[in-house]
Protein backbone atom coordinates (compact mmCIF):
# COMPACT_ATOMS: atom_id res chain seq x y z
CA UNK A 1 0.00 0.00 0.00
CA UNK A 2 2.90 2.34 0.70
CA UNK A 3 4.07 1.87 -2.85
CA UNK A 4 0.66 1.64 -4.52
CA UNK A 5 -1.08 4.61 -2.90
CA UNK A 6 2.09 6.63 -2.50
CA UNK A 7 2.63 7.85 -6.05
CA UNK A 8 5.40 10.23 -7.04
CA UNK A 9 3.76 13.31 -8.53
CA UNK A 10 6.22 13.75 -11.39
CA UNK A 11 5.85 10.13 -12.51
CA UNK A 12 2.09 10.36 -12.39
CA UNK A 13 2.09 13.54 -14.43
CA UNK A 14 4.39 11.98 -16.99
CA UNK A 15 1.89 9.19 -17.50
CA UNK A 16 -0.93 11.69 -17.93
CA UNK A 17 0.99 13.47 -20.64
CA UNK A 18 2.48 10.46 -22.37
CA UNK A 19 -0.73 8.55 -23.10
CA UNK A 20 -2.46 9.32 -26.35
CA UNK A 21 -6.15 9.02 -25.49
CA UNK A 22 -9.31 8.39 -27.43
CA UNK A 23 -10.60 11.79 -26.34
CA UNK A 24 -8.44 13.53 -28.95
CA UNK A 25 -5.90 15.13 -26.66
CA UNK A 26 -2.36 14.95 -27.97
CA UNK A 27 0.67 14.57 -25.70
CA UNK A 28 3.22 17.37 -25.55
CA UNK A 29 6.02 15.76 -23.58
CA UNK A 30 6.27 14.87 -19.89
CA UNK A 31 5.83 17.80 -17.49
CA UNK A 32 7.57 18.29 -14.17
CA UNK A 33 6.03 19.05 -10.82
CA UNK A 34 7.30 22.61 -11.15
CA UNK A 35 5.67 23.49 -14.45
CA UNK A 36 2.42 21.49 -14.36
CA UNK A 37 -0.96 22.61 -12.96
CA UNK A 38 -0.51 26.07 -14.47
CA UNK A 39 -2.75 26.24 -17.53
CA UNK A 40 -6.11 25.17 -18.90
CA UNK A 41 -4.31 22.68 -21.13
CA UNK A 42 -2.72 21.12 -18.05
CA UNK A 43 -6.17 20.61 -16.55
CA UNK A 44 -7.41 18.97 -19.76
CA UNK A 45 -4.38 16.66 -19.85
CA UNK A 46 -4.99 15.68 -16.25
CA UNK A 47 -8.65 14.94 -16.97
CA UNK A 48 -7.57 12.86 -19.94
CA UNK A 49 -5.28 10.88 -17.67
CA UNK A 50 -8.25 9.70 -15.62
CA UNK A 51 -9.15 7.39 -18.51
CA UNK A 52 -5.76 5.93 -19.36
CA UNK A 53 -6.35 2.84 -17.20
CA UNK A 54 -9.67 2.14 -18.92
CA UNK A 55 -7.64 0.83 -21.86
CA UNK A 56 -5.62 -1.70 -19.91
CA UNK A 57 -6.45 -5.36 -20.43
CA UNK A 58 -6.87 -6.11 -16.74
CA UNK A 59 -9.05 -3.06 -16.09
CA UNK A 60 -12.08 -3.39 -18.38
CA UNK A 61 -10.80 -6.04 -20.76
CA UNK A 62 -10.27 -9.24 -18.85
CA UNK A 63 -8.85 -8.94 -15.33
CA UNK A 64 -11.85 -7.60 -13.45
CA UNK A 65 -14.19 -9.81 -15.48
CA UNK A 66 -12.78 -12.92 -13.80
CA UNK A 67 -14.81 -11.86 -10.76
CA UNK A 68 -17.98 -11.75 -12.88
CA UNK A 69 -17.00 -15.11 -14.41
CA UNK A 70 -17.63 -16.63 -10.98
CA UNK A 71 -21.37 -16.49 -11.65
CA UNK A 72 -23.62 -19.24 -12.99
CA UNK A 73 -24.05 -17.39 -16.30
CA UNK A 74 -20.67 -18.44 -17.69
CA UNK A 75 -17.65 -20.68 -17.37
CA UNK A 76 -13.96 -20.26 -18.07
CA UNK A 77 -13.80 -21.29 -21.73
CA UNK A 78 -10.24 -22.61 -21.81
CA UNK A 79 -7.81 -24.26 -19.44
CA UNK A 80 -6.69 -21.51 -17.06
CA UNK A 81 -5.82 -22.76 -13.56
CA UNK A 82 -5.61 -19.21 -12.16
CA UNK A 83 -9.09 -18.44 -13.48
CA UNK A 84 -10.41 -21.77 -12.20
CA UNK A 85 -9.19 -20.89 -8.70
CA UNK A 86 -11.09 -17.60 -8.79
CA UNK A 87 -14.30 -19.24 -9.99
CA UNK A 88 -14.00 -21.99 -7.40
CA UNK A 89 -13.23 -19.55 -4.54
CA UNK A 90 -9.89 -21.21 -3.85
CA UNK A 91 -7.46 -19.37 -1.61
CA UNK A 92 -4.67 -20.09 -4.08
CA UNK A 93 -6.08 -17.42 -6.43
CA UNK A 94 -4.81 -14.70 -4.08
CA UNK A 95 -1.39 -14.56 -5.72
CA UNK A 96 -2.66 -14.93 -9.27
CA UNK A 97 -1.81 -12.28 -11.83
CA UNK A 98 -5.26 -11.70 -13.33
CA UNK A 99 -6.77 -9.80 -10.41
CA UNK A 100 -3.76 -8.65 -8.40
CA UNK A 101 -3.75 -5.30 -10.21
CA UNK A 102 -7.43 -4.44 -9.70
CA UNK A 103 -6.76 -2.67 -6.42
CA UNK A 104 -3.68 -0.68 -7.42
CA UNK A 105 -5.03 0.40 -10.81
CA UNK A 106 -8.16 1.87 -9.24
CA UNK A 107 -6.17 3.67 -6.57
CA UNK A 108 -4.01 5.07 -9.37
CA UNK A 109 -7.14 6.65 -10.89
CA UNK A 110 -8.16 7.93 -7.45
CA UNK A 111 -4.70 9.52 -7.05
CA UNK A 112 -5.10 11.29 -10.39
CA UNK A 113 -8.60 12.44 -9.42
CA UNK A 114 -7.29 13.76 -6.09
CA UNK A 115 -4.55 15.72 -7.85
CA UNK A 116 -7.17 17.37 -10.06
CA UNK A 117 -9.29 18.25 -7.05
CA UNK A 118 -6.26 19.67 -5.28
CA UNK A 119 -4.70 21.73 -8.07
CA UNK A 120 -7.27 22.56 -10.77
CA UNK A 121 -9.33 24.95 -8.60
CA UNK A 122 -6.30 27.26 -8.53
CA UNK A 123 -5.82 27.37 -12.33
CA UNK A 124 -7.07 30.41 -14.22
CA UNK A 125 -9.20 28.94 -17.00
CA UNK A 126 -12.68 28.85 -18.46
CA UNK A 127 -14.97 28.37 -15.45
CA UNK A 128 -17.40 26.00 -17.15
CA UNK A 129 -14.55 23.82 -18.31
CA UNK A 130 -13.05 23.91 -14.83
CA UNK A 131 -16.33 22.67 -13.36
CA UNK A 132 -16.45 19.83 -15.87
CA UNK A 133 -12.86 18.74 -15.14
CA UNK A 134 -13.46 18.84 -11.38
CA UNK A 135 -16.77 16.99 -11.77
CA UNK A 136 -15.04 14.35 -13.87
CA UNK A 137 -12.51 13.83 -11.09
CA UNK A 138 -15.22 13.45 -8.46
CA UNK A 139 -17.08 10.99 -10.70
CA UNK A 140 -14.09 8.80 -11.49
CA UNK A 141 -12.99 8.72 -7.85
CA UNK A 142 -16.52 7.73 -6.83
CA UNK A 143 -16.73 5.02 -9.47
CA UNK A 144 -13.34 3.57 -8.57
CA UNK A 145 -14.18 3.49 -4.87
CA UNK A 146 -17.50 1.81 -5.66
CA UNK A 147 -15.85 -0.95 -7.66
CA UNK A 148 -13.30 -1.46 -4.88
CA UNK A 149 -15.83 -1.37 -2.05
CA UNK A 150 -18.32 -3.71 -3.74
CA UNK A 151 -15.64 -6.31 -4.43
CA UNK A 152 -13.51 -6.11 -1.28
CA UNK A 153 -15.63 -4.52 1.44
CA UNK A 154 -18.36 -5.75 3.77
CA UNK A 155 -19.64 -5.08 7.29
CA UNK A 156 -16.32 -6.28 8.71
CA UNK A 157 -14.05 -3.89 6.80
CA UNK A 158 -14.16 -1.46 3.90
CA UNK A 159 -11.35 -0.24 1.67
CA UNK A 160 -8.89 2.59 2.44
CA UNK A 161 -10.14 6.13 1.85
CA UNK A 162 -7.37 8.32 0.44
CA UNK A 163 -8.28 11.95 1.07
CA UNK A 164 -6.61 14.99 -0.44
CA UNK A 165 -4.66 15.54 2.80
CA UNK A 166 -3.56 11.91 3.26
CA UNK A 167 0.15 11.62 4.07
CA UNK A 168 1.55 9.68 1.09
CA UNK A 169 4.42 8.34 3.19
CA UNK A 170 2.09 6.31 5.39
CA UNK A 171 0.03 3.24 4.64
CA UNK A 172 -3.70 3.77 5.07
CA UNK A 173 -5.84 1.31 7.02
CA UNK A 174 -9.15 0.04 5.72
CA UNK A 175 -12.39 1.86 6.44
CA UNK A 176 -14.26 0.32 9.36
CA UNK A 177 -16.96 -1.12 7.07
CA UNK A 178 -18.31 -0.90 3.54
CA UNK A 179 -21.06 1.53 4.53
CA UNK A 180 -18.40 4.06 5.48
CA UNK A 181 -17.13 3.68 1.91
CA UNK A 182 -20.61 3.99 0.45
CA UNK A 183 -21.24 7.20 2.40
CA UNK A 184 -17.98 8.64 1.09
CA UNK A 185 -18.79 7.53 -2.48
CA UNK A 186 -22.19 9.19 -2.25
CA UNK A 187 -20.58 12.50 -1.34
CA UNK A 188 -18.17 12.22 -4.27
CA UNK A 189 -20.95 11.45 -6.75
CA UNK A 190 -23.17 14.23 -5.41
CA UNK A 191 -20.33 16.69 -5.96
CA UNK A 192 -19.77 15.22 -9.42
CA UNK A 193 -23.42 15.67 -10.36
CA UNK A 194 -23.34 19.26 -9.13
CA UNK A 195 -20.37 20.13 -11.36
CA UNK A 196 -21.00 18.07 -14.48
CA UNK A 197 -23.01 19.04 -17.58
CA UNK A 198 -25.84 17.01 -19.00
CA UNK A 199 -24.81 14.71 -21.84
CA UNK A 200 -26.86 16.79 -24.30
CA UNK A 201 -24.79 19.85 -23.38
CA UNK A 202 -21.48 18.19 -24.26
CA UNK A 203 -19.55 18.54 -27.49
CA UNK A 204 -19.14 15.34 -29.49
CA UNK A 205 -15.39 15.52 -28.92
CA UNK A 206 -16.06 15.15 -25.18
CA UNK A 207 -18.27 12.08 -25.43
CA UNK A 208 -16.86 9.48 -23.10
CA UNK A 209 -16.22 11.95 -20.30
CA UNK A 210 -18.41 12.03 -17.22
CA UNK A 211 -21.78 13.74 -17.26
CA UNK A 212 -24.55 14.49 -14.77
CA UNK A 213 -26.87 11.54 -15.34
CA UNK A 214 -23.97 9.10 -15.12
CA UNK A 215 -23.34 10.39 -11.60
CA UNK A 216 -27.04 10.06 -10.73
CA UNK A 217 -27.17 6.54 -12.18
CA UNK A 218 -24.27 5.37 -10.03
CA UNK A 219 -25.74 7.14 -7.01
CA UNK A 220 -28.86 5.02 -7.49
CA UNK A 221 -26.74 1.87 -7.69
CA UNK A 222 -24.68 2.74 -4.60
CA UNK A 223 -27.87 3.38 -2.64
CA UNK A 224 -29.23 0.03 -3.87
CA UNK A 225 -26.14 -1.76 -2.59
CA UNK A 226 -26.43 0.19 0.66
CA UNK A 227 -30.07 -0.98 0.90
CA UNK A 228 -31.24 2.63 1.09
CA UNK A 229 -34.13 1.97 -1.27
CA UNK A 230 -35.89 5.38 -1.15
CA UNK A 231 -32.72 7.13 -2.30
CA UNK A 232 -32.08 4.45 -4.93
CA UNK A 233 -35.52 5.26 -6.34
CA UNK A 234 -34.90 9.02 -6.03
CA UNK A 235 -31.73 9.06 -8.13
CA UNK A 236 -33.03 6.51 -10.62
CA UNK A 237 -36.00 8.83 -11.11
CA UNK A 238 -33.66 11.75 -11.67
CA UNK A 239 -32.11 9.85 -14.56
CA UNK A 240 -35.46 8.63 -15.88
CA UNK A 241 -37.07 12.09 -15.72
CA UNK A 242 -34.06 13.98 -17.06
CA UNK A 243 -35.13 13.64 -20.68
CA UNK A 244 -31.59 12.51 -21.51
CA UNK A 245 -32.16 8.76 -21.74
CA UNK A 246 -34.49 6.10 -23.05
CA UNK A 247 -34.39 2.53 -24.31
CA UNK A 248 -33.37 1.78 -27.88
CA UNK A 249 -36.79 0.59 -29.00
CA UNK A 250 -36.10 -0.89 -32.45
CA UNK A 251 -34.91 -4.21 -31.02
CA UNK A 252 -32.69 -5.40 -28.20
CA UNK A 253 -29.78 -6.41 -30.44
CA UNK A 254 -29.56 -2.85 -31.78
CA UNK A 255 -28.33 -1.69 -28.37
CA UNK A 256 -25.05 -3.43 -29.16
CA UNK A 257 -24.38 -1.81 -32.52
CA UNK A 258 -21.52 0.67 -32.75
CA UNK A 259 -23.88 3.12 -34.43
CA UNK A 260 -25.70 3.30 -31.08
CA UNK A 261 -22.59 3.95 -28.98
CA UNK A 262 -24.06 7.33 -28.00
CA UNK A 263 -27.75 6.46 -28.13
CA UNK A 264 -30.09 7.51 -25.34
CA UNK A 265 -29.58 4.09 -23.77
CA UNK A 266 -25.94 4.99 -23.21
CA UNK A 267 -25.14 6.22 -19.72
CA UNK A 268 -21.60 5.02 -19.13
CA UNK A 269 -19.33 2.82 -21.23
CA UNK A 270 -15.73 2.14 -22.17
CA UNK A 271 -14.98 4.23 -25.25
CA UNK A 272 -13.57 1.82 -27.82
CA UNK A 273 -11.86 2.05 -31.18
CA UNK A 274 -10.16 -0.66 -33.25
CA UNK A 275 -7.08 1.30 -34.31
CA UNK A 276 -6.08 3.91 -31.75
CA UNK A 277 -2.33 4.26 -31.57
CA UNK A 278 -1.90 1.22 -33.79
CA UNK A 279 -2.96 -1.21 -31.08
CA UNK A 280 -6.44 -0.01 -30.23
CA UNK A 281 -8.07 1.63 -27.27
CA UNK A 282 -10.79 0.54 -24.92
CA UNK A 283 -12.00 -2.86 -23.76
CA UNK A 284 -10.74 -6.09 -25.31
CA UNK A 285 -13.83 -7.89 -24.05
CA UNK A 286 -15.28 -8.48 -27.56
CA UNK A 287 -12.11 -10.32 -28.58
CA UNK A 288 -11.84 -12.08 -25.23
CA UNK A 289 -15.37 -13.49 -25.59
CA UNK A 290 -14.97 -14.43 -29.26
CA UNK A 291 -14.62 -18.19 -29.88
CA UNK A 292 -11.02 -19.32 -29.54
CA UNK A 293 -9.10 -18.82 -32.82
CA UNK A 294 -12.22 -17.28 -34.43
CA UNK A 295 -12.73 -20.22 -36.82
CA UNK A 296 -9.28 -19.59 -38.28
CA UNK A 297 -10.16 -16.05 -39.37
CA UNK A 298 -9.43 -13.91 -36.29
CA UNK A 299 -7.71 -14.65 -33.01
CA UNK A 300 -10.57 -14.87 -30.52
CA UNK A 301 -9.58 -15.73 -26.96
CA UNK A 302 -12.48 -18.04 -26.10
CA UNK A 303 -13.16 -17.01 -22.49
CA UNK A 304 -16.39 -16.35 -20.57
CA UNK A 305 -18.69 -18.83 -22.31
CA UNK A 306 -22.42 -19.00 -21.46
CA UNK A 307 -24.06 -21.94 -19.72
CA UNK A 308 -27.25 -23.91 -20.29
CA UNK A 309 -28.44 -22.47 -16.99
CA UNK A 310 -28.34 -18.97 -18.48
CA UNK A 311 -29.88 -20.05 -21.79
CA UNK A 312 -32.75 -21.87 -20.08
CA UNK A 313 -33.45 -18.99 -17.71
CA UNK A 314 -35.05 -16.89 -20.46
CA UNK A 315 -38.80 -16.90 -20.97
CA UNK A 316 -40.13 -18.42 -24.18
CA UNK A 317 -40.07 -15.83 -27.00
CA UNK A 318 -37.69 -13.52 -25.12
CA UNK A 319 -35.77 -11.87 -27.96
CA UNK A 320 -32.87 -11.13 -25.63
CA UNK A 321 -31.84 -14.79 -25.54
CA UNK A 322 -30.93 -15.05 -29.23
CA UNK A 323 -29.38 -11.57 -29.16
CA UNK A 324 -27.23 -12.54 -26.18
CA UNK A 325 -26.16 -16.14 -26.88
CA UNK A 326 -24.96 -18.12 -29.89
CA UNK A 327 -25.61 -21.88 -29.79
CA UNK A 328 -24.65 -24.68 -32.15
CA UNK A 329 -26.31 -24.23 -35.53
CA UNK A 330 -27.28 -20.56 -35.07
CA UNK A 331 -26.73 -18.52 -38.24
CA UNK A 332 -24.72 -15.30 -37.95
CA UNK A 333 -22.39 -13.12 -40.02
CA UNK A 334 -18.64 -13.08 -39.43
CA UNK A 335 -16.28 -11.03 -41.62
CA UNK A 336 -19.13 -10.55 -44.07
CA UNK A 337 -19.89 -14.25 -44.52
CA UNK A 338 -22.89 -16.18 -43.22
CA UNK A 339 -21.80 -18.91 -40.81
CA UNK A 340 -23.43 -21.59 -38.72
CA UNK A 341 -22.10 -21.47 -35.17
CA UNK A 342 -19.74 -24.22 -34.06
CA UNK A 343 -17.71 -24.34 -30.87
CA UNK A 344 -13.94 -24.55 -30.77
CA UNK A 345 -12.87 -28.15 -30.22
CA UNK A 346 -11.31 -27.46 -26.84
CA UNK A 347 -13.98 -25.11 -25.51
CA UNK A 348 -15.57 -25.85 -22.15
CA UNK A 349 -19.03 -24.78 -23.33
CA UNK A 350 -20.78 -24.98 -26.70
CA UNK A 351 -22.25 -21.50 -26.39
CA UNK A 352 -20.75 -18.05 -27.03
CA UNK A 353 -21.87 -14.58 -26.01
CA UNK A 354 -23.22 -12.69 -29.02
CA UNK A 355 -23.70 -9.18 -27.61
CA UNK A 356 -20.35 -7.84 -28.78
CA UNK A 357 -20.27 -9.52 -32.20
CA UNK A 358 -21.69 -6.77 -34.44
CA UNK A 359 -18.29 -5.26 -35.35
CA UNK A 360 -17.12 -8.69 -36.55
CA UNK A 361 -20.14 -9.05 -38.86
CA UNK A 362 -18.94 -6.58 -41.50
CA UNK A 363 -17.08 -7.55 -44.65
CA UNK A 364 -13.42 -6.53 -44.31
CA UNK A 365 -13.93 -5.14 -40.79
CA UNK A 366 -10.22 -4.47 -40.18
CA UNK A 367 -9.30 -1.75 -39.22
CA UNK A 368 -12.57 0.19 -39.44
CA UNK A 369 -14.50 -2.01 -37.01
CA UNK A 370 -12.03 -4.55 -35.61
CA UNK A 371 -8.46 -4.26 -34.34
CA UNK A 372 -5.83 -5.57 -36.78
CA UNK A 373 -4.34 -7.61 -33.92
CA UNK A 374 -6.32 -10.46 -32.42
CA UNK A 375 -4.03 -10.16 -29.41
CA UNK A 376 -5.73 -6.84 -28.70
CA UNK A 377 -9.30 -7.50 -29.79
CA UNK A 378 -10.83 -4.06 -29.43
CA UNK A 379 -13.61 -2.99 -31.78
CA UNK A 380 -15.61 0.15 -32.57
CA UNK A 381 -18.37 -0.94 -30.18
CA UNK A 382 -18.31 0.81 -26.81
CA UNK A 383 -18.56 -1.80 -24.07
CA UNK A 384 -21.39 -0.72 -21.75
CA UNK A 385 -20.86 -0.28 -18.04
CA UNK A 386 -24.24 1.31 -17.23
CA UNK A 387 -27.28 1.36 -19.52
CA UNK A 388 -30.62 3.07 -19.07
CA UNK A 389 -32.17 -0.40 -18.79
CA UNK A 390 -30.13 -1.01 -15.66
CA UNK A 391 -31.42 2.22 -14.12
CA UNK A 392 -34.97 0.96 -14.73
CA UNK A 393 -34.01 -2.33 -13.07
CA UNK A 394 -32.45 -0.52 -10.10
CA UNK A 395 -35.61 1.49 -9.58
CA UNK A 396 -37.81 -1.59 -9.93
CA UNK A 397 -35.74 -3.56 -7.42
CA UNK A 398 -35.66 -0.72 -4.90
CA UNK A 399 -39.40 -0.15 -5.30
CA UNK A 400 -40.19 -3.84 -4.75
CA UNK A 401 -37.85 -4.05 -1.76
CA UNK A 402 -39.36 -1.00 -0.09
CA UNK A 403 -42.94 -1.58 -1.22
CA UNK A 404 -44.61 -4.72 -2.41
CA UNK A 405 -45.15 -6.93 -5.43
CA UNK A 406 -46.10 -4.80 -8.41
CA UNK A 407 -44.21 -1.69 -7.27
CA UNK A 408 -41.72 -2.10 -10.13
CA UNK A 409 -44.18 -3.09 -12.84
CA UNK A 410 -43.90 0.13 -14.86
CA UNK A 411 -40.12 -0.13 -15.21
CA UNK A 412 -40.02 -3.89 -15.72
CA UNK A 413 -42.70 -3.80 -18.38
CA UNK A 414 -40.75 -1.22 -20.39
CA UNK A 415 -37.92 -3.73 -20.54
CA UNK A 416 -40.19 -6.70 -21.18
CA UNK A 417 -42.02 -5.03 -24.07
CA UNK A 418 -38.72 -4.20 -25.76
CA UNK A 419 -37.80 -7.89 -25.43
CA UNK A 420 -40.98 -8.95 -27.23
CA UNK A 421 -42.69 -10.18 -24.07
CA UNK A 422 -46.17 -9.35 -22.79
CA UNK A 423 -46.68 -6.98 -19.89
CA UNK A 424 -47.26 -8.50 -16.47
CA UNK A 425 -48.71 -7.17 -13.25
CA UNK A 426 -47.84 -7.79 -9.63
CA UNK A 427 -44.24 -8.71 -10.43
CA UNK A 428 -42.20 -9.89 -7.46
CA UNK A 429 -38.53 -9.92 -6.53
CA UNK A 430 -38.24 -13.25 -8.35
CA UNK A 431 -39.47 -11.55 -11.53
CA UNK A 432 -36.99 -8.73 -10.99
CA UNK A 433 -34.13 -11.18 -10.61
CA UNK A 434 -34.99 -12.91 -13.87
CA UNK A 435 -35.38 -9.63 -15.77
CA UNK A 436 -32.05 -8.37 -14.48
CA UNK A 437 -30.34 -11.60 -15.48
CA UNK A 438 -31.95 -11.70 -18.93
CA UNK A 439 -31.23 -8.06 -19.68
CA UNK A 440 -27.66 -7.75 -18.44
CA UNK A 441 -26.08 -11.18 -19.04
CA UNK A 442 -22.45 -10.93 -20.10
CA UNK A 443 -22.15 -7.29 -19.08
CA UNK A 444 -20.28 -5.43 -16.33
CA UNK A 445 -23.45 -5.21 -14.22
CA UNK A 446 -22.03 -8.30 -12.43
CA UNK A 447 -24.35 -11.29 -11.98
CA UNK A 448 -22.02 -12.69 -9.30
CA UNK A 449 -22.34 -9.59 -7.16
CA UNK A 450 -26.14 -9.72 -7.60
CA UNK A 451 -26.28 -13.29 -6.31
CA UNK A 452 -24.10 -12.38 -3.34
CA UNK A 453 -26.13 -9.33 -2.30
CA UNK A 454 -29.44 -11.20 -2.74
CA UNK A 455 -28.18 -14.04 -0.54
CA UNK A 456 -28.60 -16.55 -3.38
CA UNK A 457 -24.96 -17.40 -4.10
CA UNK A 458 -24.59 -20.36 -1.72
CA UNK A 459 -27.60 -22.18 -3.17
CA UNK A 460 -26.91 -21.34 -6.80
CA UNK A 461 -23.23 -22.27 -6.69
CA UNK A 462 -23.99 -25.62 -5.05
CA UNK A 463 -25.39 -26.70 -8.43
CA UNK A 464 -23.19 -27.80 -11.35
CA UNK A 465 -23.22 -25.98 -14.69
CA UNK A 466 -23.96 -27.59 -18.07
CA UNK A 467 -23.53 -27.26 -21.81
CA UNK A 468 -26.45 -27.41 -24.26
CA UNK A 469 -26.39 -31.22 -24.23
CA UNK A 470 -26.72 -31.40 -20.47
CA UNK A 471 -23.11 -32.39 -19.85
CA UNK A 472 -21.60 -31.07 -16.63
CA UNK A 473 -18.97 -28.51 -17.60
CA UNK A 474 -18.40 -27.04 -14.13
CA UNK A 475 -18.78 -28.94 -10.91
CA UNK A 476 -20.73 -27.63 -7.94
CA UNK A 477 -18.83 -25.21 -5.74
CA UNK A 478 -18.76 -24.42 -2.05
CA UNK A 479 -19.64 -20.77 -1.40
CA UNK A 480 -19.36 -19.67 2.22
CA UNK A 481 -21.28 -16.38 2.66
CA UNK A 482 -19.16 -15.52 5.68
CA UNK A 483 -15.99 -15.58 3.57
CA UNK A 484 -16.80 -15.40 -0.12
CA UNK A 485 -19.14 -12.41 0.04
CA UNK A 486 -15.99 -10.44 -0.76
CA UNK A 487 -12.86 -11.15 -2.74
CA UNK A 488 -9.41 -11.45 -1.23
CA UNK A 489 -7.38 -8.28 -0.86
CA UNK A 490 -4.36 -8.67 -3.19
CA UNK A 491 -1.52 -10.05 -1.10
CA UNK A 492 0.96 -7.55 -2.49
CA UNK A 493 -1.12 -4.71 -1.02
CA UNK A 494 -0.95 -6.33 2.41
CA UNK A 495 2.80 -6.88 2.04
CA UNK A 496 3.47 -3.37 0.76
CA UNK A 497 1.59 -1.89 3.71
CA UNK A 498 3.58 -3.94 6.24
CA UNK A 499 0.31 -5.36 7.47
CA UNK A 500 -1.58 -2.09 7.90
CA UNK A 501 -3.93 -3.36 5.21
CA UNK A 502 -5.51 -6.56 6.52
CA UNK A 503 -6.87 -9.54 4.62
CA UNK A 504 -10.57 -10.36 4.50
CA UNK A 505 -11.23 -13.12 7.07
CA UNK A 506 -11.10 -16.64 5.68
CA UNK A 507 -8.96 -15.79 2.66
Amino acid sequence: MKRNIKYVAIAALAILSACKQQLNIDPEGPPSAQNFWKTQQDAIKAENGLYEKYNEEDFYGRGMFWFINASDDMVTGRNKPEADNIKNFNKTYVGGGYTESQWSMRYAVIKRANDILKYVPGIEMDENLKKQVIGDAYFNAGLMYFQLAANYGNEKAGVPIVSLDTDPSKAIPRAKNVNENYDYIIQLLLKAADQLPLFSEMKAADYGKAHKTAAWAYLSKVYLYKKDYPNAVKYADMVINSGQHDLVMTKFSDVFKASNNWSKEYIWSVVCTPNGGGTGWGSKLPGVMLTNKGWGIYNGWGYYLPTKELYDSYETNDQRREATILKTGDVFFFFGQERSFTKDGGATSDYQFKKYMEPFSHADPIPTHVNPSGDNGTTDLNVPLMRFAEVLLIKAEAAIMSGAAGAGDTELNKIRLRAGLIAKSGMTLADLKRERRSELAGEWADRHRDLVRWGDAKTVYALPLHDSQGNVIWASRVFNPQIHDVWAVPQREIDNSSGVITQNPGW
